[in-house]
């Protein structure tokens, strides 16, 4: 899990890289040939964008350096931690739902990963099978009963 999150925050760093290096610099010097810098609406846009391409490289270093410091080891083996794949029980209509606790922004709705410190990532935090947790969402609270989990030593 790890490698891969690696690699999708490299395969992002690489292509911002790309940006910031080749096609936002032709993009700067198309719109300083247009003359008049203060109401160059393409300049503007272009700088905007390098700022935030350069935020996000940041980001995205500080991310990589962290996943470089996670301890697979000391990642608990009896209980929902990072890397766990979570099914629970919905206690206000009885329907079972899995989650995949990953970090940060490695969130995939569709394939319900969601993060560690999201509401439900940090209720789930910690809990073993047959625990019941309370959530609160922005759509109301929620109550859930752990029925099974497997930590990322068992997937």
């Amino acid at each position: 899990m790890i490698e891969e999150l690696q690699r999708k925050i490299g395969d992002e760093a690489e292509t911002l890289l790309h940006e910031l290096n080749v096609i936002l610099p032709k993009e700067i010097e198309k719109a300083v040939a247009q003359g008049d810098l203060r109401e160059n609406s393409e300049y503007t846009a272009a700088l905007e964008r390098q700022g935030f391409v350069r935020a996000r490289l940041d980001y995205l270093a500080r991310r990589m350096s962290q996943l470089g410091e996670l301890d697979i080891e000391n990642i608990p083996t009896d209980r929902v931690g990072f890397g766990s794949r979570v099914a629970v029980r919905d206690l206000e209509d009885d329907e079972i739902e899995s989650f995949n606790l990953t970090i940060g922004d490695d969130v995939d709705i569709e394939n319900n990963d969601i993060s560690m410190e999201s509401p439900i990532g940090r209720a789930l935090l910690g809990r073993r099978k047959g625990e019941l947790v309370s959530v609160r969402l922005p759509a109301g609270a929620r109550e859930f009963e752990v029925v099974d989990f497997e930590t990322m030593h068992d997937l």
